[in-house]
């Protein structure tokens, strides 16, 4: 029988007050044989450690509902073999000397990198901890009876509402509260959106080329049909959308995702023209719009047309990628069809919805991001000055937003794959170009180089260390 023992504590060498320990006991051998069985398993796996102290004779026989006698010549038994000590004043506990046996060697395990410039990686230590928790305390303190229960498939209305007001303000999004649903991060936005389409006969997509690679796997995985259409300067090619047998687009327009390239306002009106006149879906993904830097925000292009556009945003760069928070703003003829294929409930914490809602109405959010924005335009300028002095023949492109840049360098000298390798093998991560690419790569060697990841402290190093990788894989500056 499986039974539950209420240890008094200490375990682990620090006091606990009383802890629970499921024993596998088997009283049908014999009971006091089946006591011990299950305390010497109980040790040999860690359950039971050093210096734990059992529960009285009297306490666990009662427990078990056997003769205290019965426990006693259990405990004697098990300090005999060596598994438990008896000290003085009665107490019986596990003894110094009964370890749990070494575990196998496991398989290694990768060290993490010396120097993390991931693309698009926010720095962690800048979440507003302190702020975040003082929310938590109110939302726990005088926030709705059901703070702590499931949430509806769309959400908590509070953050709905919360969000339309600072979308409308900060983004230029025109929507109502009842076309918000909130997502458990952008995968599950991008999953949900592409089943909807494919619930309102809309399966082929048009993707950025270069684009998001996670982009494409949702999508495909969603069971639709990609088309690739190039980007350039001026961010996709609308006509080439036009001309695609696409029924729904994918953009990144404030600042495309690879290239850097903002759309040009002569393609946001094209795009937007093309989803009227063939009934089509623009998916716009504002994964990092709120930090601009050189110029005042660009307004979400689903300002343009809020009947064929549908908005994706998301907290992952303004806050953290862990609170897996994103949400859309769909298009009155689409809801219906985004509500047809949500889960039951919302995958997002109810506290985590009302936190944010409370941040976001309290302006503490708006507080937060000119810090950040104030804090990532710091370290932009210090990335590409260190590659200046020290890498001069290297290019530091689309870098007036985000947290990433795309450094180039010479043709001719180091590949792609060469100067990744060496990369890794200094422990410095960076984003690969290549495989933003559809097909084989079109573009000039690059890699995708992260300046917002390093905490503030450690920021000179990791910059330090990038630029010395570039110094040594391409030419110097010409005299």
């Amino acid at each position: 029988m499986g039974a539950v023992v209420q240890l008094p504590g200490p375990v682990g060498g620090q006091f606990t007050g009383p802890v629970d320990v499921l024993l596998d006991i088997d009283l049908t051998g014999g009971r006091r044989q089946g006591i011990e069985r299950a305390l010497r398993a109980a040790i040999r796996d860690g359950r039971l450690v050093a210096g734990t102290p059992l529960p009285s004779t009297r306490a666990l026989a009662a427990d078990l509902g056997v003769a205290r006698g019965t426990v006693v010549d259990a405990y004697d038994q098990l300090v005999a073999e060596g598994f438990l000590s008896a000290r003085a004043g009665g107490r019986t506990v596990v003894a110094a000397a009964a370890r749990r046996p070494a575990a196998p060697p496991s398989a290694p395990v990768s060290a993490a990198p010396q120097v993390d410039l991931t693309a698009g990686a926010p720095d962690l230590s800048s979440f507003p901890a302190h702020e975040w928790v003082s929310a938590l305390r109110s939302v726990l303190r005088d926030g709705p009876a059901d703070a702590l229960d499931y949430v509806g498939p769309r959400g908590r209305p509070e953050l709905h509402a919360a969000l339309v007001d600072y979308l409308a303000r900060a983004r230029g999004v025109m929507a109502e509260p009842e076309q918000v649903v909130v997502f458990g991060g952008v995968d599950h936005a991008f999953a949900v959106v592409t089943r909807a389409l494919a619930v309102t006969g809309r399966r082929t997509v048009a993707m950025e080329d270069p684009g998001l690679p996670f982009h494409r796997r949702i999508v495909a995985d969603a069971g639709g049909e990609v088309v690739a259409v190039p980007v350039d300067e001026g961010g996709i090619d609308a006509a080439a959308v036009a001309v695609s047998d696409a029924d729904a687009v994918i953009v990144t327009p404030a600042r495309q995702a690879v290239l850097g390239a903002t759309l040009a306002p002569g393609r946001r009106g094209d795009l937007v023209a093309w989803a009227l006149a063939s009934g089509a879906v623009v998916v716009e993904d504002d994964y990092d719009g709120e930090l601009r830097y050189d110029r005042q925000p660009i307004g979400a292009l689903q300002a343009l047309d809020p009947e064929r556009v549908l908005y994706v945003g998301t907290a992952s760069k303004s806050l953290a990628p862990g609170l897996r928070l994103a949400w859309a703003v769909v298009p009155p003829a689409l809801v219906g069809a985004v509500e047809s294929v949500l889960p039951p409930h919302s995958p997002v914490s109810s506290l985590d919805q009302l936190v944010l809602a409370d941040l976001i109405r309290g302006h503490v959010f708006d507080r937060h991001l000119r810090r950040a924005r104030s804090a990532y335009r710091r370290r932009r300028d210090r990335f590409a000055a260190v590659l200046r002095d020290r890498a001069p023949a290297v290019q530091v492109e689309g870098v007036a937003a985000g947290l990433h840049a795309l450094v180039r360098w010479p043709a001719g000298t180091a590949g792609e794959d060469e100067v990744l390798a060496e990369a890794t093998a200094r422990g410095i991560a960076v984003t690969a170009v290549g495989p933003m690419w559809h097909g084989p790569h079109h573009g000039a060697d690059g890699l995708l180089v992260g300046y917002g990841r390093p905490p503030a402290h450690d920021v000179r190093r990791c910059f330090d260390a990038f630029a010395d990788l570039m110094a040594d894989m391409t030419p110097p500056r010409r005299p």
